[in-house]
């Protein structure tokens, strides 16, 4: 049998021009098996391992359908055509890129929406008119209940990583915004597993759908080598890491916790590799910046929570190191799918200590991975064979040291004068405290400072002011002090009145 094109796979021509433009030739086998049928507008229901080409899978289809129905000028704002939706911000992001190239070819405007940024640009591009949506379930949800977007026009709606937005506890959510959309309209359903409650929005949303499993040998994820690196404690853990990270090439390196990842990719840069780290914990702006740098290949090193395991594509990544090996053996998967995407090869290691080998085994049996373990240090053949050539040495570039003191606000000849009237004030004897201004601050009691002396201003240089305020007694009377009386000094809310007291006590 002769080999699939897109073109005898029914894809329309501008859409195989935009292909061969991006350099993709060949379909993979998830979109040999789909396209026919997502193309004739049937419910496609899609199972597989990530890194199987299931974005063009479904990006194909719906820029067809809807490159055709908005011929006559159909876009209204706020109210898509199509709509994909994804567990997290960094696959929404992902699957657009994806996708702009293919609507490009006919006009089509697609935009993403998630949280953790402002909502005013999504907003905008609502109201200007948008014809594809790409977006996370929560910021989504937020948009329609303020009136913002509007489904009921919706024609072709696309579940990707349906297991994933199980797990983050997004199927109400989902469940909500499928009943918005137009219940004849066709839907395209991508999971790699049908468990926690995702059998049942295919149930509930799928109609006469068509099952295609991409779980086969010839699946490009067969391309992939998993390694099991175990060490004896956690310096040679320490050791095995760092040398695994050193080459090259592109690596992801995967932590369990927010706080170890960031530390790690300090450690790392701190000792002439540099490298950038992704997580929960930064903004939407830091993300974008440290994956461009990692996939722009100024930083070859990524170290990163699971919040990377799905979504993330990087052309060449040829190894993923399991630094913390995760809790269960769909996030080993998802992590691992990182490498040896659309058809290259790539390596997975694990490293393990002596109190991980039981939990390991378990996972790696439930995520159908044999490996033999092997009881590695960083020098082991094993160990370099992955590494390859070394990467040279990069001097870390110094850390900004934020100004001391005056509340990190005082620069130039500010903090130089007030610095020289503490030393003055030292050079009496008695450290001395300034204003913003230079001059000398108050102390504590609200009193002027001292004097060179030690003694304070008295009523002989600072005249008493009206009201009831405190008035010094003159140098001659030893600095007494006489208090207004109750009488003579109003009292506000809840002020404790105090008697008169004799002068001279």
């Amino acid at each position: 049998m002769s080999e699939k094109t897109f073109s005898t796979l029914g894809v329309p021509a501008p859409l195989v021009a935009a292909l061969t433009a991006a350099g993709i030739d060949s379909p993979f086998p998830i979109q040999v098996d789909t396209l026919p049928d997502t193309l004739s507008g049937r419910d496609v229901l899609g199972r597989g391992k990530t890194g199987s080409g299931k974005t063009l899978a479904f990006s194909i289809p719906m820029v067809a359908r809807l490159g055709g129905a908005l011929a006559g000028g159909r876009r209204r704002p706020g109210r898509p055509l199509g709509l994909v939706l994804a567990p997290t911000r960094e696959l929404a992001t992902q699957i657009t890129n994806t996708m702009v190239p293919l609507a490009d070819a006919y006009d089509l405007r697609v935009t993403t929406i998630f949280g953790g940024i402002s909502q005013a640009r999504q907003v905008a591009a609502l109201k200007a008119g948008v014809d594809i949506v790409v977006a996370t379930p929560g910021r989504l949800e937020d948009l329609m209940k303020q009136g913002f977007l509007h489904l009921d026009a919706i024609e072709i709606t696309v579940l990707d990583e349906a297991d994933h937005m199980a797990d983050l506890g997004f199927l109400p959510i989902v469940t909500k915004i499928l009943k918005a959309t137009p219940t004849g309209g066709q839907r395209l359903l991508f999971s790699a597993t049908l468990d926690n409650g995702v059998d049942k929005l295919v149930n509930q949303f799928l109609h006469n759908e068509v099952l295609h499993s991409v779980d086969e040998a010839n699946s490009p994820v067969a391309a992939m080598t998993h390694h099991v690196f175990e060490t004896s404690g956690n310096d040679a853990k320490k050791d095995l890491v760092y040398k695994l990270a050193s080459g090259t090439g592109r690596r992801i390196l995967f932590m369990r916790t927010k706080h170890h990842a960031k530390k790690l990719a300090k450690a790392l840069t701190d000792a002439g590799i540099p490298a950038v780290d992704l997580h929960g914990n930064l903004s939407q702006p830091q993300r974008d910046r440290n994956l461009a740098a990692f996939g722009e290949g100024n930083v070859k090193v990524l170290v990163a929570t699971d919040v990377a395991a799905r979504g993330v594509h990087v052309d060449n990544v040829e190894l993923v190191i399991h630094v913390d090996p995760p809790m269960e053996h769909k996030a080993y998967l998802h992590r691992s799918g990182r490498t040896a995407r659309a058809g290259a090869e790539g390596d997975v290691v694990t490293i393990c200590l002596p109190t991980q080998q039981k939990d390991l085994a378990s996972l790696l049996k439930k995520a159908d991975i044999q490996v033999q373990p092997q009881k590695v240090n960083a020098n082991s053949p094993e160990v370099l064979e992955l590494v390859g050539e070394i990467a040279p040495y990069v001097k870390p570039a110094p850390r900004e040291v934020k100004p001391q003191g005056g509340g990190g606000n005082s620069t130039g000849k500010n903090a130089q004068r007030k610095r020289a009237l503490r030393e003055a004030g030292a050079a009496n004897g008695r450290p001395q405290r300034v204003t913003r201004e230079g001059q000398p601050a108050r102390d504590r009691s609200g009193r002027p400072p001292a004097n060179e002396n030690g003694t304070r201003r008295t009523g002989a240089n600072k005249p008493s002011t009206n009201g009831g305020a405190r008035s010094y007694g003159s140098a001659a009377g030893g600095g007494q002090r006489a208090t207004a009386s109750a009488s003579s000094r109003p009292t506000g809310a809840g002020q404790r009145q105090r008697s008169a007291r004799p002068q001279g006590r």
